[in-house]
């Protein structure tokens, strides 16, 4: 079943308005949301309002410069995908400018965070966090609250893993003695932990991935090398 076939038509158009901006539809679905751009008046107003909704996000980032090869990464990947831009609104590979301030962490955040307000509007506190390699500062996962009842571990791409080896998740709010153990993780896999399991999240909780040996580590603390860290950010 589409998303089409059971959200209102109010809904539906302001789906497909944050899924444009933030540039997560498929292809075939972006040129027709570009179609329709041109007779849809109120898709229009949609897009305008996602545009001015994600603008000040990419303002609060400090800017970083971003890895030589990022951009042009993104760039094929925009060519590969045959986009089409609508004459006076360029899709979003032409505006790469509204992002170049960004670091490649606060464009990860800010994607994401976007998807929370269009798919999950929360009552409840809503908690990010963007988990960067401590070295490049790459960001690899991101943590975010699912509602009131589960965090999520989401890969951004797919991390390898040696041999005998596995990732195991931590987090470690200021007051804690120590970190306590999330579960293992496998690569590229998502994972859901019940809020149940923790105290109650704060801002700038820290969150981690370790390389420990396979099983896990055996003292119940962190015993290999950090893979992926950050700490949260609440944002609704």
């Amino acid at each position: 079943m589409k998303t089409s076939d059971v959200l209102p038509p109010d809904d539906e158009r302001e789906r497909l308005a944050g899924e444009y901006v933030l540039g997560t539809l498929e292809a075939a679905e972006r040129r027709r949301v570009q179609r329709q751009l041109l007779t849809d008046a109120p898709l229009r107003a949609a897009v305008a309002r996602w545009e001015a909704r994600l603008q000040p996000l990419a303002d609060r980032v400090t800017p970083v410069e971003p890895g030589a090869g990022l951009w042009p990464r993104i760039e094929r990947s925009l060519q590969e995908a045959d986009v089409n831009p609508l004459p006076q609104r360029p899709p979003l590979g032409q505006r790469l400018a509204l992002w170049r301030g960004l670091s490649a962490v606060g464009l990860a955040a800010s994607l994401v965070l976007g998807l929370l307000l269009l798919l999950r509007p929360a009552p409840t506190p809503t908690y990010l966090v963007v988990l960067a390699a401590p070295g490049d500062k790459t960001p690899g996962w991101v943590v975010q609250t699912a509602g009131a009842d589960d965090l999520q571990l989401i890969p951004l791409g797919r991390e390898e893993v040696p041999r005998g080896k596995t990732l195991q998740f931590w987090t470690k709010a200021d007051a804690w003695q120590g970190p306590v153990s999330l579960g293992l993780v496998e690569p590229g896999r998502t994972v859901q932990v019940p809020l149940d399991r923790l105290p109650p999240l704060e801002a700038n909780q820290l969150f981690e991935l370790t390389l420990e040996n396979q099983g896990g580590s055996p003292t119940g603390r962190p015993t290999g090398p950090i893979q992926f860290i950050g700490r949260a950010v609440k944002v609704l």
